[in-house]
């Protein structure tokens, strides 16, 4: 399909330049940088001289100057476009020298961060992944939504559209506060609740209320590194904290605390991320007494709470603070779909204050839309409804992993079958060469995230996180069997 130019230039009648110049180096200028790619058609003579306010023969005169320099080609009875013969260095014409693309480096000194975004290549077509735990999008009430949108889009568009508050949508902050009350024990209004694009920005939101340069933060040694990176960000020195069977180790953070000032304590622990394990009730007191004695401030990141298989969910360690030491940061992407961006913060209401006007310098407001229609749905038990068909699909699914792995691969890994969360922690055998059969797997048409992509330091242990929920238990069978396919020798 053709594109159109969308023409944004201005012309100068009172320049020494012919005005016919003037819009053809504007022509040329948008062909150099890439705006105008060859093929693209060009706006007609009529249409651009009205636009720029100048004669049609100033435009006629401008385009016949641009076919002679080699920039355009005319198709009778079709129109202008850019030349799709351009030689490889760029025809040069008008007075002027071809410009260059964006330049590769700033012209000017800027401090570099330590974090850079994690560039990855998209798979070949056909590739299986096991991703960090990602919900089936294919799954997701894209109907159900899409109606909400609809009716919040006609019902109350001048107040949906308009300017909204930076906490969120007050309705979708309440039904959160009632969802949370109902379901995780958390006794929250809708004053304590701030809803963000996703959790990533919460967690950057708190990070940026919560710390100044030098604090220490200490985080779970396995872990998720785009927290570990927003706390870096807000200028935090992290220290690890050991992970075993039982989660984090509280002792250790006891004996950090001994040593020096703790800031703040970033934990996962209904679903450890990424071992899956659930801290147990002891370690559960024994860190809120820890955080309220020490006065450290425990960031709880319960990114899936809504899938557990095993008994009933374990509730937050926010519905036993009493001290108001724990910041809870939810996540709405983890029961719909990673592209419906929606998170949430609950804490006491000066720090969802403070978080707002932190908000406001990024973000003016969230998506108020997509707010209001996913209030709807909770409000009407859509969600809700939804969250219960997707447990039941994924149980299918995890046991449809560890039938798959104990068939394959009973021998190269070991691992416990998880309670809940959407993947699941499979300990590679020492004598396989796990960065080998990572690479080997993706020759084969798999994608499967190794043990050290999430070590704080070091190389990190040797294992696999396997998310199952995007995958079918078909695909599953089969992205296990290319796994078992792509297993290197022992040493």
């Amino acid at each position: 399909m053709l594109r159109t130019w969308k023409l944004t230039l201005e012309v100068d009648p009172s320049s020494t330049v012919p005005l016919f110049v003037q819009v053809a180096r504007a022509v040329v200028r948008d062909i150099e940088r890439g705006r105008l790619s060859p093929g693209d058609a060009l706006p007609g003579t009529r249409a651009l001289s009205r636009s720029l306010g100048v004669h049609r023969n100033t435009v006629d005169a401008a385009y016949r100057e641009l076919i002679h320099q080699g920039w355009a080609s005319a198709e009778p009875s079709r129109g202008t476009f850019v030349s799709t013969a351009l030689p490889v260095a760029a025809p040069k014409g008008f007075g002027g020298t071809p410009r260059q693309r964006m330049p590769a480096r700033p012209g000017f000194p800027f401090p570099q961060e330590e974090v850079a975004p994690e560039r990855v290549a998209p798979p070949p077509r056909g590739t299986l992944e096991f991703n960090d735990g990602a919900p089936d999008v294919r799954l997701a009430p894209s109907m159900a939504l899409a109606r909400a949108f609809r009716r919040v889009l006609t019902s109350r568009a001048r107040t949906t559209l308009g300017v909204g508050d930076a906490r969120g949508e007050p309705g979708l902050r309440e039904a959160l506060a009632g969802m949370l009350s109902r379901t995780r024990g958390l006794a929250a209004g809708a004053d304590d609740v701030l809803v963000t694009r996703g959790s990533q920005m919460a967690l950057f939101l708190v990070a940026r209320a919560l710390i100044r340069p030098g604090d220490v933060v200490a985080v779970e040694a396995l872990g998720y590194r785009p927290a570990w990176d927003a706390l870096r960000l807000a200028g935090a020195r992290l220290v690890g904290l050991p992970v075993d069977a039982q989660g984090v180790k509280v002792d250790a953070l006891q004996a950090l605390l001994a040593k020096q000032p703790v800031r703040a304590v970033y934990v996962t622990p209904h679903h450890q991320y990424p071992t899956t394990v659930t801290l147990t009730a002891a370690r559960r007191m024994a860190l809120l007494r820890l955080a309220a004695e020490a006065r450290v401030a425990v960031v709880e990141d319960d990114y899936d709470h809504e899938f557990h298989y095993e008994g009933r969910p374990v509730l937050p360690l926010a519905s036993s603070d009493r001290a108001g030491c724990v910041v809870y940061v939810g996540s709405l992407s983890k029961l719909v779909a990673p592209g419906l961006r929606l998170g949430y913060v609950v804490a006491p209401a000066p720090l969802v204050s403070a978080l707002a006007a932190l908000r406001m310098v990024v973000d003016r407001q969230g998506d108020a839309p997509l707010e209001r229609a996913v209030s709807e749905l909770l409000q009407e038990g859509e969600l809700q409804r939804h969250a219960r068909k997707a447990r039941r699909e994924y149980l299918v699914r995890r046991d449809a992993l560890v039938e798959a792995l104990r068939g394959e691969l009973g021998g190269s890994v070991d691992f416990e079958i998880p309670a809940g969360g959407l993947a699941l922690w499979a300990r590679v055998d020492e004598a396989l060469d796990t960065a080998d059969w990572v690479a080997r797997a993706a020759s084969h048409g798999v994608r499967v995230a190794p043990g050290r992509s999430f070590a704080l330091e070091g190389r990190g242990p040797s294992a696999f996180r396997l998310g199952f929920a995007s995958l079918t238990p078909q695909e599953l069978r089969e992205a296990v069997h290319r796994l078992a396919l792509a297993r290197p020798r022992r040493r």
